[in-house]
Formats: C-alpha cells, sequence, structure tokens
C-alpha cells in the first residue's frame, strides 16, 4: 500500500487539490468530513485550495478558453490547516483567479441541499472535466444519484418500499406494511423523516402534507425495528469498504443520524454488508462516485450518500482506522 508520507515530493506538488466546500468559517473540524480530507491531502503534501459554489467561473480569459468553448475558472483560496480542532485551524492565503485545469483534482464537497446553485455548479464542473480535471463526485453522476432514489437500483437489497405523491397509494402501503418511514426525497441528515402506521391519526392529512398536496413524491418504506441497534454508515473509496461507524438512536426517536442527537458507535462490517458493498462498487466506479456513504439498517440498504459523504471522524476515532489519508492514498495510486 503507499503510504500518503511516501508520495514522491514531485508529485505532491503537481497535485494541487481544490475543495468546493461551505464557506470554511461554517465548518467544524472536529466534526467535519471535509476538513479530515483536506488535512489528509496537506499531510501527503499536496497544496490545498477553498472555494465556493459562487467561485465556480465559466468565462474566456485572455484568451485560454478551452478550445470550441468557454474554460472553467474559479476564485480559489490556498488555505493551510492545523492538526488541531481547538483555536485557529485554518489560514487562508491570497484569492485568486485559476484556471480549474491547474487542479487535479476537485472536491465537490458542498453540502445539500441539491438545489439550483447546486445543480448549476455541477454543469460548471463538467467543464472543468472537459480540460482534463478529475472531479470527485463526478458532476453527472450527482446529479443522477439522488441519495434515496438511487437506491431502487438495488431495490432486492432493500426493505420494502414505495415512491409516489398519490395518498391513496401511500395510505393503502402503510396499511399492507403496518409501520412505515417517510422520506422526503430531497432531505438530508434525518431531517422531515417521519414515522406512521396504519392506525395513526389523522394519516391522511400528514400524507397530504408530505406531499405537498400530492405534488411532490415522498419514499414509504417498511419500518425496520432493527434501528434501534443502529444504522449503519459505511465508507466507500473507489468501491471498496474502508471503514464504518455505527449510529444509535437518541431515546425514543428512531431517527439515528448524528444530526439528530444519534450516538456513533465502534463496528464491524458482517458478510451480508460487505455483500452489499461488492454488489454495488462495479457501479460505483463505472460512474465516477470515488467516495460515497451508504446507510444499512438490519442488513438492508437504505440509502446511497453521494453529494458530501459523513462519518470520516467517528471512523476514525472510534475505529482506529486512518480513513481520511487511506482516502487520498488510493486517489493518488489510482
Amino acid at each position: 500500500m503507499v503510504t500518503a508520507s511516501r508520495i514522491a515530493p514531485a508529485a505532491a506538488a503537481a497535485a494541487q487539490q481544490l475543495f468546493v466546500i461551505d464557506p470554511i468559517t461554517r465548518l467544524n473540524p472536529a466534526k467535519d468530513s471535509s476538513v479530515a480530507l483536506m488535512q489528509a491531502a496537506q499531510r501527503a503534501g499536496l497544496p490545498v485550495w477553498v472555494a465556493t459554489l459562487a467561485d465556480l467561473i465559466a468565462a474566456e480569459h485572455q484568451g485560454a478558453a478551452a478550445a470550441g468553448g468557454h474554460g472553467a475558472w474559479v476564485l480559489a483560496t490556498p488555505v493551510s490547516l492545523a492538526e488541531r480542532a481547538d483555536g485557529p485551524w485554518y489560514q487562508l492565503g491570497e484569492r485568486q483567479l485559476m484556471p480549474m485545469e491547474q487542479f487535479s483534482h476537485v472536491w465537490m464537497r458542498k453540502d445539500p441541499p441539491v438545489d439550483e446553485a447546486y445543480l448549476y455548479a455541477t454543469h460548471l464542473l463538467e467543464l472543468a472535466e472537459r480540460q482534463g480535471v478529475r472531479v470527485l463526485n463526478r458532476p453527472a453522476s450527482l446529479r443522477a444519484w439522488n441519495e434515496k432514489l438511487s437506491a431502487l437500483r438495488w431495490s432486492h437489497l432493500m426493505a420494502a418500499t414505495l415512491v409516489s405523491s398519490r395518498v391513496e397509494r401511500l395510505a393503502a402501503f402503510a396499511a399492507d406494511q403496518g409501520q412505515v418511514v417517510l422520506k422526503p426525497l430531497g432531505g438530508r441528515a434525518g431531517q422531515g423523516v417521519v414515522f406512521a402506521s396504519a392506525s395513526t391519526p389523522g394519516l391522511r392529512a400528514l400524507l397530504e402534507l408530505v406531499t405537498g398536496q400530492e405534488s411532490l413524491p415522498v419514499m414509504a418504506q417498511a419500518f425496520l425495528p432493527g434501528v434501534n441497534a443502529g444504522d449503519k454508515r459505511i465508507l466507500l473509496v473507489d468501491g471498496e469498504p474502508l471503514g464504518a461507524v455505527n449510529r444509535r438512536p437518541a431515546g425514543d426517536d428512531f431517527r439515528s443520524n448524528l444530526a439528530v442527537g444519534g450516538s456513533p458507535e465502534a463496528t464491524a462490517l458482517t458478510a451480508t454488508e460487505l455483500s452489499i458493498c461488492a454488489e454495488l462498487a462495479p457501479a460505483l466506479r463505472a460512474e465516477g462516485l470515488f467516495f460515497v456513504g451508504i446507510d444499512v439498517i438490519d442488513g438492508r440498504l437504505s440509502e446511497i450518500n453521494v453529494t458530501s459523504p459523513t462519518g470520516i471522524r467517528e471512523v476514525e476515532r472510534l475505529g482506529g482506522i486512518p480513513l481520511a489519508d487511506l482516502t487520498i492514498e488510493r486517489l493518488l495510486a489510482g
């Protein structure tokens, strides 16, 4: 295995990394996976730059645009990151207008929602791809892989699932399954996820609410009681599972997401979970999804997170796995 410390200095100097993130002032270095990846890149000797969605530009600049069209540019800022979570943990350099082709890799790590600004940014990043830059994850796949719907490619690995806008169909599904979980397709971190049953008072009113009066589809899934034992976040790098963390719900909340109070704990992968990863791996590699987090509950695939997967800090702290460093090693060795 190639380690970050053994990367040739010349190769490292050439492999500039651009991270497209939320404003760096909003990131919590003790918990944020993007910070973990940036620090790992810096440990490997790679120059690290940051930008936001608003800093992406398509333009001709002094006649240096890509042949046949506009070139991809960015107002980027070099950053130096301290290996500490308290006190000043980053130092920004001078902001510069740079052609994207100067970066070997661009990490699209902007958190959801996947709104208009996010979608337009993926189109701008495709210009960089055409100039030979590797974008992680691939912009077209970020658009195509809704984090709820993409799991339906492997519906046989999931709990019973229905996606619909129609109250009647959703109510019938709830009656058939007994207990269900309703998920907004654009949700994240457990936000907006609702538990319901066939006997829930005002079920139809609830279904009207979550579908926006039948104007938006929602995902309904059979409730898995095994979630009380936890919801596993498994992090796959180039299709291979490198680490996982179990997230256990807090109190009487069925949601296990860390953002809504779930507790992380160390875990190992079962044979079933390894089999799920192996089945997904070829498609993830083929579609340029280099860094992915899948969620598995009681041996059932729940979601495939491709936009800005989290969990690195928890895997490193609880499992003793240097996951961020391993990710950078895989990237540079690939």
